[in-house]
């Protein structure tokens, strides 16, 4: 008499026990795991904003608009705001950073972003720098990583 595949003492659906999740019984560690930050790692847009505020003020201060050069100054200036907002202490916030610089010509520019987040946790935060020849508006976005 042959015996089944099921019924082998190696077949793996005998080999591992089958265990049916339970709940928390307090025996053992409790989970911990946080869905929403805590008030002083929450995102700040007036900290923020100072923060982008200052990286204009020092970096662009004596910039002269060149269309050659402003593809490598937004770069710039979007991975030096995102690490100084490292350095701010959001944990868990995913970070983007949006930079656009156009020449200052007297014309107008109107700009948007829509967005879907939880109000409760995402914000974002905007400053504008303009001096004789350019102008340069930066957005940062921090998002909540669940």
């Amino acid at each position: 008499m042959e015996e089944s595949p099921a019924q082998t003492p190696s077949s793996p659906r005998e080999a591992t026990p089958r265990r049916s999740p339970r709940p928390h019984s307090g025996s053992g560690p409790a989970r911990t795991y946080s869905l929403r930050p805590a008030f002083q790692h929450k995102f700040r847009p007036s900290t923020v904003k100072d923060c982008i505020h200052e990286v204009l003020k020092e970096e662009l201060a004596s910039v002269q608009y060149n269309p050659e050069e402003i593809p490598q100054l937004t770069k710039s200036l979007s991975e030096t705001i995102l690490e100084k907002l490292k350095e701010k202490g959001f944990h868990r916030y995913k970070m983007v950073v949006q930079v656009v610089i156009g020449e200052q010509r007297g014309e107008g520019v109107n700009m948007a972003a829509r967005c879907f987040w939880d109000s409760d946790t995402d914000n974002y935060a905007q400053d504008i720098f303009m001096n004789d020849t350019l102008f340069c508006v930066v957005v940062a976005f921090g998002c909540f990583f669940y």
